[in-house]
């Protein structure tokens, strides 16, 4: 397989750095935004800028490693360039997590420790499939979609791109989540959710 390159530095590069390392693939460095000052951040060396993509493209395999907390819109933007310029992305999936051999997984996701993706389960591209969450059998995530550390998303649901699922929230079977909608930390949906915007509580 070929090096990672990650692009974007922060907290969850540094969890991203230690899934890979803990599934044993190789990181290049990270190319951090214009106006960086370089240096390490853990034990990989930012090299560069999200003006460098292009001279890596035809050597390394990309991940967005920036964080989505209520917007896509950031890791939307690096995905769209990397593909500009011709780049693959990597697939990263911590050894703790528990995949099934009947899901799919899409090019440029991560999938974080303890995570569970069960039988039938599509994960689109560019996801964050975070830390202990959990997508059960038959549902759908759409591309660009953040599932945070904790939350549960029950069997048969359908949700949309850019979406972002706060931590402990809960999807009751069945379903449907908009494209960009927001669904707070420890919300409990009920019924689907046809509109973007903020959701939090018991949605029902």
């Amino acid at each position: 397989m070929d090096e990672i390159l990650l692009v974007g530095a922060g907290g969850h590069c540094k969890s991203v750095i230690d899934v890979a390392r803990r599934a044993g693939r190789s990181l290049l460095g990270i190319l951090d935004r214009p106006g960086g000052d370089g240096g390490m951040l853990l034990d990989c060396p930012i090299i560069g800028t999200d003006d460098d993509m292009s001279r890596y493209a035809d050597r390394v395999e990309f991940l967005v490693s920036v964080g989505a907390i209520g917007c896509a819109s950031t890791r939307i933007r690096l995905y769209d360039r990397i593909k500009s310029v011709g780049g693959r992305m990597a697939t990263l999936i911590s050894p703790s997590a528990c995949v099934s051999c009947y899901a799919e997984v899409g090019d440029g996701t991560v999938v974080m420790h303890r995570a569970v993706i069960n039988a039938s389960a599509v994960v689109g591209v560019n996801c964050i499939i975070n830390t202990g969450a959990d997508i059960e059998h038959d549902t759908t995530i759409g591309d660009h979609t953040h599932i945070s550390t904790g939350a549960m998303i029950n069997g048969g649901c359908r949700v949309g791109s850019g979406v972002f699922v706060g931590s402990g929230a809960v999807l009751a079977q069945g379903v449907s989540v908009a494209d960009g909608a927001v669904i707070g930390a420890g919300a409990v949906v009920l019924r689907s959710i046809l509109a973007p915007g903020t959701y939090y509580g018991i949605v029902k």
